[in-house]
């Protein structure tokens, strides 16, 4: 973790093309979310650089601005099959936050090491005279990681 930027990491013992698939999915993203903010998506999976989607917020979540529902476009910054994801988000306040949230998976012999990442670096400078930032909390990524660990390993009888 950095000033501006905050990377957490879980080994999830799934091939990395299936955890993949989960974060290309718009609804992927609002069934691992850790925040409790992301309420439902639309649009299809993405697959380049440039591809987007809708997200329908509540900020109720995190009980910090007074924003009521509203929806963001997600915008695919990076995009590199099986191996990275991230994005920007597009909402409806200006000048845009410029913050970046990724992912990045690497094989290892357990399964896929996974790198959630959250980086307001590039941010506008509005948003960090504000102190906004981390909008998102280290354990909120960490708690998103526990969700896909779940989601993509499927339930597993007690032992």
């Amino acid at each position: 973790m950095t000033d501006e930027r905050i990377d957490v990491r879980r080994t999830i013992t799934t091939a990395p093309e299936a955890i993949f698939a989960v974060l290309c999915d718009p609804q992927g993203h609002v069934s691992i979310d850790g925040s409790g903010m992301l309420m439902d998506a639309t649009g299809a999976p993405v697959g380049a650089v440039g591809d987007s989607f809708v997200v329908h917020m509540d900020r109720e979540a995190l009980n910090d601005y007074p924003m009521g529902r509203y929806d963001v476009t997600v915008t695919i910054t990076t995009f590199v099959p099986e191996r990275e994801i991230a994005w920007t988000i597009l909402g409806r306040i200006r000048p845009q936050l410029g913050h970046v949230y990724g992912y990045t998976l690497q094989p290892v012999d357990e399964g896929t090491l996974v790198t959630s990442y959250y980086d307001w670096s590039s941010a506008d400078q509005v948003w960090k005279d504000a102190g906004i930032f981390p909008v998102i909390s280290e354990s909120a990524l960490r708690a998103t990681l526990g969700i896909l660990a779940r989601t993509v390993q499927g339930k597993r009888s007690p032992t």
